[in-house]
């Protein structure tokens, strides 16, 4: 598997965007607009939530990359992508939860 999907796959985003909504689900996401997509990503959300609960590892695995691809998709649709929030993260690491949570 290639660590480079997450960059991968946002530069495949960021080509839907001028895709005709009628040939790509991810152009009809962006065509929808900011509340559709977010409503998509709160679905996802829920749905990871229901998997985890029900225990089976399957299922979280495969609510989880719905989630995080729709996440991506939010990304992109506000002109952010993967490396943005790898940054964040990185920023973070090592740092005590409660402290960076202090600092906000």
């Amino acid at each position: 598997m290639s660590d480079k999907i997450l960059e991968n796959l946002a530069q495949e985003l960021e080509r839907r965007k001028s895709s005709d909504a009628a040939d790509s689900y991810v152009a009809s996401l962006y065509q929808a607009g900011t509340d559709a997509i977010l409503k998509k990503v709160g679905e996802e959300a829920t749905e990871t939530i229901i998997a985890v609960k029900s225990g089976n590892r399957d299922d979280i695995v495969h609510e989880t990359a719905d989630l995080w691809f729709h996440t991506l998709v939010m990304l992109a649709e506000q002109d952010l992508g993967p490396e943005d929030v790898l940054q964040e993260l990185q920023r973070r690491f090592g740092r005590s939860g409660h402290d960076e949570k202090a600092s906000r």
